[in-house]
């Protein structure tokens, strides 16, 4: 790999968290990399469906994926290609630390960012907001999709961080990682709460609480709670601050 490597990325998180650690790293970057503002690189196309024709004629040294938002036939045709792809896996919080770490480094970064320094010391630092006011253990249901109802299962980035706040996932022992659940099932479920986050459905006021009558909602921005990047940083504080405002 040259000194000034040639990166694409296949993951919104990694995109971020590359340009704003190297700037002018980033040769190409998914439609669905939105941060930092004003990124411009070539797009190849979304996560699932990149083009790998496109991504090959940028002639990267080096392409980010993830084994939960990048498909394996389409990693083996960029390595079939000659094209080096480095494979993140991240779960929880701890791994995604891990993982920024290890991907930062093979593009290039001399040292760990502060931001990164920063994100973990929120972290570490966070006041959980649970248990409820009866003292019972602060439960919740985290719809990501609704037509159908879908919501955040086991071994989730999203369901390890709703943990370090204090709130367990209701459904966080389901077989499946992004289960289908009926309307009704959810709502027999009788969470403390319900998290609704603005991706990948956008649940807004008007949106999304209206399906929980009688439940505490709580709308916030999808990035704080599934992204892994420099928003790790600010995402204690501010999910913390709307998780306590829906419990009022």
């Amino acid at each position: 790999m040259s000194a000034r490597p040639r990166v694409v990325s296949l993951v919104p998180s990694l995109t971020e968290a590359v340009a704003v650690t190297l700037p002018g790293v980033l040769v190409g970057a998914t439609d669905w990399c939105s941060h930092p503002a004003g990124l411009d690189v070539v797009r190849i196309g979304g996560t699932k469906n990149p083009d790998v024709a496109a991504i090959t004629a940028l002639r990267p040294d080096l392409v980010l994926a993830n084994e939960e938002e990048n498909r394996e036939p389409d990693l083996d045709a960029l390595r079939a290609a000659g094209i080096e792809v480095l494979v993140t896996e991240i779960r929880t919080l701890d791994q995604g630390l891990r993982e920024l770490a290890r991907v930062l480094a093979a593009c290039g970064a001399p040292r760990r960012p502060r931001w990164l320094d920063d994100a973990e010391a929120a972290w570490e630092a966070v006041t959980p907001v649970g248990p409820a006011p009866d003292g019972t253990p602060l439960t919740a249901v985290v719809p990501i999709w609704r037509r159908p109802w879908m919501v955040v299962g086991r071994d989730t980035f999203a369901g390890d961080l709703l943990a370090r706040l204090g709130v367990r996932n209701l459904y966080g022992d389901h077989p499946e990682r992004y289960p289908r659940i009926p309307l009704d099932e959810l709502r027999a479920a009788a969470p403390g709460l319900v998290v609704l986050p603005d991706e990948p459905y956008r649940f807004t006021p008007d949106d999304g609480p209206e399906a929980f009558p009688g439940t505490a909602a709580a709308l916030v921005e999808g990035r704080l709670l599934t992204w892994y990047g420099p928003s790790l940083a600010e995402a204690p504080r501010a999910l913390a601050r709307d998780l306590r405002a829906a419990l009022r």
